[in-house]
Formats: C-alpha cells, sequence, structure tokens
C-alpha cells in the first residue's frame, strides 16, 4: 500500500495518513510494547537519543530491533542541526539533563545516510554528497563535545553512517575507524562485543552495553533485509510536508518532508520542501490535486501544557502557510492544511482542521 498510495486522490491519501497515525499509537500502548519496552529500559538504562534526517527510511527502531520509545528521535530536513539555534540546544540541554538527574548516561547517536547502490538514494538534504553529510555529522559531534565535555564519561557522541540499501549502521570510532555492521558476519554476533570496545575505547562499559543490542539487532536486520525481496524507491514521491514535533508514525519512504521546529529560520527549509512538492507535481510523480502541510506539537499533561501545544502546532501551521503562499501561490491554492498535537506518553496524534 505504501508504495501505491501517492497515486490515490488526496482525500484517500490523507485518510490512509491518519489511520497510519492510529495504527502506531495502538502499536505503542499495546500490553506486548509496553511490557517490552519497560523490560528493556529497565535492563538498558542509557538515555538513547538519535538525530537523524526526516528520511522515512531512517527508521532506527525497526532497523536495530529495538522496542518503540526507547531511541528518542530528533528529526529535521536533511538530518541539519545546529546546537546554537536556541531552542534545539535547550531542548537537547533539558534532555540529558533530566536523564543525568535520574543516573542515567546519554548515547547521543549522531547519523547521516547515504546508498551504496545509487547515488541518487542518498540524502537530498545534501544533494546526496555523502562526504559532506558525514562532514556535517562530525561538526554536530564536536558541538555535542563542546556542550557536554570531551571526557565522555555522562554524553557520549557517536556518529553513525546509515546505509538504506540495507539498513545497515556504519560506527565511526576514535582514530577514524569504522565498523561496517554489513560486513559483521551473523555467526559471530555474540563477540561484536568486544569489536565495539576496541573501537570505542572511551565509551564507558554502561554504554557499551546498552549500545549492544543496537549492534546485534542491527546485525540480525541486515541478514533478514538479504533474505527478503526488497524494493528499493529511487523517486522522490513525497506529498505532505510536517512541520513540528510528533511525526514519529511516519516511517514511509519518499511520503512526506519533515521540518524540525529547532531552526531560527523556518522559512528556508519550508521553501526547500515547498519546492519538492511543486517538482513532484510538475513531473508527474504525484497526482496534482493537492498535498498536506500537517503542523504538529506534543504535549504530556492536560490543562496550559495541552493549550500551549494547541498554539504552538496553529502558529507553525499559518507561518508555513504564510511562507507557502508568498514563494508558490499556485501550489499554495492546493494546500490542505491540518493542525494537530500529540499526547507524547500515548504518542496519540489528535487532529483538527485549522
Amino acid at each position: 500500500m505504501t508504495t501505491a498510495i501517492h497515486t490515490r486522490p488526496i482525500s484517500d491519501r490523507i485518510d490512509w495518513l491518519m489511520e497510519l497515525s492510529r495504527k502506531h499509537s495502538a502499536s505503542f500502548c499495546s500490553p506486548d510494547n509496553y511490557l517490552s519496552r519497560q523490560r528493556y529500559l529497565a535492563e538498558h538504562d542509557t538515555l538513547i537519543i538519535a538525530m537523524k534526517c526526516m528520511d522515512g527510511r531512517i527508521h532506527l527502531p525497526y532497523a536495530t530491533q529495538t522496542p518503540l520509545g526507547v531511541i528518542h528521535p530528533f528529526r529535521n530536513l536533511g538530518g541539519i542541526f545546529e546546537l546554537g539555534w536556541p531552542y534545539l540546544g535547550d531542548l537537547l540541554a533539558d534532555t540529558v539533563q533530566e536523564a543525568v538527574k535520574q543516573g542515567r548516561r546519554a548515547l547521543v547517536i549522531i547519523t547521516y545516510h547515504f546508498s551504496r547502490g545509487h547515488r541518487e538514494r542518498g540524502c537530498a538534504g545534501f544533494d546526496c554528497d555523502t562526504n559532506e553529510a558525514r562532514a556535517h555529522a562530525f561538526r554536530i559531534r564536536d558541538q555535542l563535545e563542546t556542550l557536554f565535555g570531551r571526557d565522555h564519561q555522562t554524553v557520549y557522541p557517536l556518529v553513525c553512517g546509515f546505509e538504506t540499501d540495507e539498513d545497515a549502521l556504519i560506527l565511526h570510532g576514535r582514530h577514524e575507524r569504522t565498523l561496517d555492521l554489513a560486513h559483521a558476519p551473523l555467526d559471530r554476533i555474540d563477540t561484536v562485543d568486544a569489536e565495539i570496545a576496541a573501537l570505542c575505547p572511551d565509551m564507558p562499559a554502561p554504554v557499551q552495553r546498552d549500545l549492544l543490542p543496537l549492534v546485534q539487532g542491527n546485525i540480525r536486520h541486515i541478514h533478514k533485509i538479504r533474505q527478503s525481496d526488497r524494493e528499493l524507491d529511487i523517486e522522490h514521491r513525497e506529498w505532505v510536508i510536517c512541520l513540528g514535533r510528533g511525526f514519529d508514525f511516519l516511517h514511509a519512504p519518499n511520503l512526506a518532508l519533515i521540518i524540525g521546529p529547532y531552526s531560527p529560520d523556518l522559512s528556508h527549509p519550508i521553501r526547500q520542501a515547498a519546492g519538492i512538492i511543486q517538482n513532484n507535481m510538475d513531473s508527474g510523480r504525484i497526482p496534482d490535486d493537492g498535498f498536506l502541510l500537517l503542523s504538529s506539537a506534543p504535549y504530556t499533561e492536560p490543562g496550559p501544557q495541552k493549550a500551549r501545544a494547541v498554539l504552538k502546532s496553529d502558529f507553525l501551521g499559518d507561518f508555513a502557510a504564510g511562507v507557502i503562499q508568498e514563494a508558490f501561490p499556485q501550489l499554495a491554492s492546493k494546500m490542505i492544511r491540518r493542525s494537530a498535537i500529540l499526547h507524547w506518553p500515548e504518542r496519540r496524534l489528535e487532529v483538527r482542521r485549522p
């Protein structure tokens, strides 16, 4: 269904998207997943944060066989982040500080992605230039070390490549050493902990222990992928622009362009995303009967916090609509807007018309 949904009328596509969000919430809240997540966190207490591109192929829980809700994602167009951005820096620092208060360490996984099969399947945010995407990931690592220190005993920044053809992680350690899990034999999965220790000798033992299940899960996942008949989607067929936070359910390739609310200049990525949608329509990759602008803000508690989320989501939607109207007036006439808030404990998206 995900590969053919782009051909359907816009009303059908929106209905399908809302159903996708409902299924994600139901799965996240199911007794099995809830208990699995709680048991996992009791055994592995390192806070795991992932900074990654909006590309739906970069689905780390799926690629590492990790329970939903364990990895905390920060997603943005192109995986482009700057820790000097006030909101991003504050949010990241607060997230880490809360974990530290609980006696936990933090592992920040900074990702870039590429395709071994075709350059064009790489990161559009960097014009499919893997070297530039990788260099940006290392710049983020440098900023994290400036923010949290360089001894890495509390916060460990780890650059990871993500090869999208096989969902294979490439871990970048010290002294330019790497561990490419695409080349890790399945029969040596029980000894990979020694390779992690050699790759990252400055990583605290508890963090190594909590990274190990992700590495082992990725090795198993890669071998499972190789046994399947997997379609590699090359074409851009995005028909949704998402602005804000709360889009974890969007892990289908070439579906949505997700812009985190982090940069002080949101107009630039919004224009980029609108240009991609316009190009998709002009080239016939998606119907020209409309596209969806979906804004979202998360909340945890009712009352003022929920009301504030509504105001945030409405503001983001109004702002994006104004940028698109000014830069692409013809495209704006085909825009369908939805404003949403996300109940974070249940990952439940509450959608309404603006």
